[in-house]
């Protein structure tokens, strides 16, 4: 049941100045992503905003998304909440839009047990006829997928991976081991992509896509066709923009990204806001330096 190989965007939700979902530019953010090798796209995940999103919001950015990309690569769902009957129907709601699968953030604030997290997640994939995905994202959540934990879910039949963005390399190799080359590890931070293939990974679920999509894409394939160096040099080139891009917290400063370079991806719902002008031109700069910008 894997999902992908290769480089998925963590997609940004564009969005109008009152907040709603702006569908023809998301329409043109899934033309750039495809046409730049984009293997998968993430949507409605932390990037895209979906804690800010309605329910009702949410699935029908996920239907459009399915209905653009129509089958072209697979389509992700970010359908995690810290309430499992709530992240059921939610997730329920993304397959019948045509997600060919979910990725399920840890439950926030509450501070599952682990015993919790094992409850919680079976619980959500024995309702869905289409793969998951963990997220594993403490520094947002507050709450760390042990990898004992990880290996005992990774024995529910549909749930096939985990996006680790823990940033914790002993907590990484320590899945990498537990669940073996059968269980899906896709890298959920952009500086760490190299280091997480090494490992196993089978790819990476990336902010970075959203505006080098082909480096992205490269660098894995690269990677995959044995050229680890090449891999690497994508990876450095990278590292300051990488960098740039999570000044402040994400999606502020991918989004204001894609606003520089022409795509009218919008502000972000409160609570977030724009950037300070002294990150703002750190951001700038880093694009220039990139070639993203002139």
């Amino acid at each position: 049941m894997s999902l992908f190989t290769g480089s998925g965007v963590a997609l940004v939700t564009p969005m109008q100045a009152d907040g709603s979902v702006n569908f023809p530019v998301l329409k043109e953010l899934l033309e750039f992503q495809v046409e730049n090798g984009t293997d998968a796209i993430i949507i409605c995940g932390t990037t895209g905003e979906a804690s800010t999103m309605t329910d009702e919001e949410q699935i029908e950015a996920v239907r459009f998304t399915a209905e653009t990309i129509g089958k072209r690569i697979p389509v992700l769902a970010g359908a995690g909440s810290n309430d499992t009957a709530h992240a059921i129907e939610l997730a329920k709601g993304c397959q019948s839009a045509g997600a060919d699968g979910v990725l399920l953030v840890t439950p926030y604030y509450n501070k599952a047990t682990q015993k919790g997290l094992v409850k919680h997640y079976t619980s959500i994939a024995n309702n869905l006829d289409i793969p998951v995905i963990l997220y594993n994202v403490p520094s947002r959540t507050g709450v760390n997928i042990a990898p004992q934990t990880c290996y005992q879910l990774s024995k529910v039949e549909n749930i096939v991976g985990i996006k680790e963005a823990s940033g914790n390399f002993t907590n990484i190799t320590q899945i990498a081991a537990l669940c073996g080359p059968d269980f899906d590890l896709y890298s959920g931070n952009d500086d760490q992509n190299v280091p997480i293939l090494s490992l196993g990974g089978k790819g990476i679920i990336s902010v970075l896509a959203n505006v080098a999509p082909k480096d992205s894409h490269d660098m894995v394939a690269k990677f995959f066709a044995g050229d680890t160096k090449g891999a690497a040099e994508l990876q450095l080139k990278s590292i300051e923009l990488i960098n740039a891009l999570f000044c402040e917290v994400n999606p502020i400063p991918v989004k204001t990204a894609l606003n520089l370079m022409g795509f009218n991806a919008g502000p972000c719902k409160a609570p977030l806001c724009e950037m300070e002008e002294s990150n703002l031109e750190r951001l700038k700069q880093a694009m220039k330096n990139y070639g993203l910008l002139p």
